[in-house]
């Protein structure tokens, strides 16, 4: 069957389009995607104004019909932090559903985690053995560790580049003290989460999704004959990202401009300005949790979504 997953997260509103059925993987048949930005669109109450939910009510529309258009028989729509931590968010969720008829799911950060180490789960297999699942997107954090195909330990911070870059890193470029205060607040919120972890053991592999590292694995890697490949080189290509090239590439980051870091490989003009804050929340998290090099899955919240629904047909 062909199923579609909407999500609707804090940079983008993304369709993706699968046909699958249970016990087989999922193959990609179709991508629509538009950044709208949400978690920038929240006013002094931190709510979702109307000019934007306007905007997203028009790209939900969008989606559905490219979900008619490409045959789609079941759609798993869903929302990730910034409609969950909205002041209105239930008017947001509410106006969707009057003039579109999607009931988006709303997402725990926690529920997001989990899903996420399923995908990894699944695309990695058990030989992996025990797993640490990072994952960096627009509004937060997620991290996840075990050794099933439900984690042990799952946790998410309000720590996403976009979030991040709105309210620490006013600059173009940032002031050096904004990039030092940004370091010590990354580090602090995720050193709280350190021992929850470190109680299950060392993982035996180190694991991150998510466009942030992605683009990091791929600058990192840029100046080195064994790099990160380009994404037009597949799925199957091991990707991975060392940290001794992230801390190199940090403060270049700090120095650049957004026009200069969209100039990098790999990294598009939408996500060129939040790509300082995700570097320092990477590094932050590879230093913490003692992490000298990870592998970037390709697989992530939506697969891990559809996953779980092919899981569930196969149970019905």
């Amino acid at each position: 069957m062909r199923l579609g997953v909407l999500d609707v997260g804090s940079n983008t509103v993304h369709l993706l389009v699968v046909d699958a059925h249970p016990g087989a993987r999922p193959l990609p048949a179709h991508s629509h995607k538009v950044e709208l930005r949400l978690a920038q669109l929240l006013d002094d109450s931190g709510a979702i104004g109307d000019e934007g939910i306007d905007k997203l009510i028009a790209v939900v529309r969008d989606a559905l019909q490219a979900a008619e258009d490409k045959g789609v028989e079941d759609l798993l729509p869903f929302a990730t932090s910034a409609v969950r931590e909205a002041t209105n968010a239930d008017e947001v969720l509410a106006r969707v559903a009057d003039e579109t008829g999607v009931r988006l799911q709303v997402l725990t950060g926690a529920e997001e985690a989990r899903l996420t180490f399923l995908a990894v789960r699944r695309w990695f297999g058990w030989s992996a053995g025990k797993l640490l699942v990072l994952d960096i997107g627009g509004g937060s954090l997620e991290i996840a560790f075990g050794i099933d195909e439900e984690p042990d330990a799952a946790v998410s911070l309000p720590l996403g580049a976009g979030r991040l870059t709105a309210g620490w890193l006013p600059g173009d470029p940032p002031a050096p003290e904004d990039v030092r205060a940004l370091r010590r607040h990354v580090r602090t919120e995720i050193a709280r989460t350190v021992g929850e972890f470190s109680r299950f053991g060392s993982p035996d592999h180190v694991v991150a999704t998510s466009k942030t590292f992605k683009q990091l694995a791929r600058i990192a890697g840029a100046a080195r004959i064994a790099g990160a490949a380009r994404s037009a080189e597949g799925l199957y290509v091991q990707r991975e990202l060392k940290r001794e090239s992230l801390e190199a590439w940090v403060p270049r980051l700090a120095g650049m401009t957004i026009d200069q870091r969209a100039e990098l490989p790999g990294v598009s003009d939408g996500r060129a300005g939040q790509l300082l804050a995700g570097a320092l929340v990477a590094e932050g998290a590879m230093d913490l949790f003692a992490v000298e090099s990870l592998e970037i899955c390709p697989w992530a919240l939506r697969e891990g979504v559809i996953l779980r629904r092919l899981d569930h047909m196969g149970s019905d």
